[in-house]
């Protein structure tokens, strides 16, 4: 319990500080007044002012907030004097890259922990087709494969790569093939069945590949780390579409900070490389959903600021309070539907 409470404190606190920290560095930067940064949502538990600013923490850990004078958010406060140091007083673009510096620092806080974890680890490179993962109770251990063995024929076919060896077994779900490997200087050979996965619909057998590390520099750890956050982004919007389209269920594909923390938990139990990988994974979920073009996110403001941008006037006050209401009483009914949702998947996890 004590792991998942830390784990999940230093994942969540470091992101929404990087989120918020985002807003907060444009914000100074374009001249607005910043009057609050928050860890947390408000009330307010405890803090100290600098400035013009209060920092402080806030007693509900799910998310953060920077109070910027001038600007209508989810504090509905329409205070707008016209002062040179408001948030409204800006042009569109310098507004716009306010609110989008947070979820950019998500993205970039994302890099940098993997290209740390690449320059520390090195780069993983698939060794040939060598057995280096083998599932506890599937096909591929029934029939006698076992840790390093070399696979060299399936179902006919002469395999040299693992993606030839995968491309062949996926395609094969619930047909019997023949698999041939070696063992030093003995050659083996068995039949199995390929099970079929019903999420991807291929057939799978329980074999991974070999995967040796090799040492990285510096400039090709942050090309690697560009490369994972850009696959991991394009999986993240890949998963959503699935839920839009109906092929995934919102409940199961929805995790909220009950899942996480246990999540979190489990990873540091793997080692703090893996809690750093994990954090990095929500940082870039965290950085893309913000992106949305939603009430109250970043994304629907990022609209709003569009819709200025083109009509090139402001939205009336009043339409402004009117759409963050009706986001807030839309984030508030999520909330509360993925707390739930977490409580009840909670059986699913092994922790």
């Amino acid at each position: 319990m004590l792991t998942t409470v830390l784990s999940f404190a230093f994942v969540l606190g470091l992101l929404i500080f990087m989120h918020e920290l985002g807003h907060f560095v444009t914000a100074k930067m374009v001249g607005i007044k910043v009057e609050q940064f928050s860890l947390g949502f408000p009330p307010r538990a405890f803090g100290f002012k600098y400035g013009d600013t209060d920092y402080c923490i806030s007693w509900l850990p799910l998310g953060g907030y920077v109070k910027m004078a001038g600007m209508i958010d989810e504090n509905l406060d329409e205070t707008i004097t016209g002062a040179p140091w408001e948030f409204a007083s800006k042009p569109v673009w310098q507004k716009s890259i306010v609110i989008a510096a947070g979820s950019a620092m998500n993205f970039i806080t994302a890099v940098i922990i993997y290209s740390g974890i690449v320059m520390h680890s090195g780069i993983g490179e698939i060794n040939g087709a060598t057995v280096g993962e083998l599932l506890e109770g599937k096909p591929a251990q029934e029939i006698g494969l076992q840790m390093d063995d070399v696979i060299t024929q399936v179902a006919g076919e002469s395999v040299t790569e693992w993606k030839d060896l995968t491309r062949i077994i996926h395609a094969r779900p619930e047909k019997e093939i023949e698999v041939v490997w070696q063992r030093g200087e003995k050659t083996y050979s068995a039949m199995v069945t390929p099970e079929l996965d019903e999420k991807q619909g291929i057939g799978l057998i329980g074999v991974g590949p070999k995967i040796t590390y090799r040492p990285a520099g510096f400039a090709e750890s942050v090309q690697y780390g560009f490369s994972i956050s850009w696959e991991k982004i394009v999986l993240t919007a890949g998963a959503l579409k699935q839920i839009i389209v109906g092929k995934e269920s919102l409940r199961n594909s929805l995790g909220g900070p009950v899942i996480i923390a246990k999540l979190a938990g489990q990873s540091a139990k793997h080692g703090f490389e893996t809690l750093l990988a994990f954090t990095a994974l929500i940082s870039l979920n965290l950085g893309f959903f913000n992106l949305l073009p939603f009430p109250v996110l970043d994304g629907g403001h990022l609209v709003m600021l569009g819709i200025e941008g083109i009509t090139r006037k402001p939205l009336p006050v009043k339409a402004k309070i009117l759409v963050q209401k009706i986001g807030m009483a839309f984030l508030l009914a999520l909330m509360v539907f993925v707390l739930i949702n977490d409580f009840t998947r909670l059986d699913k996890f092994n922790f």
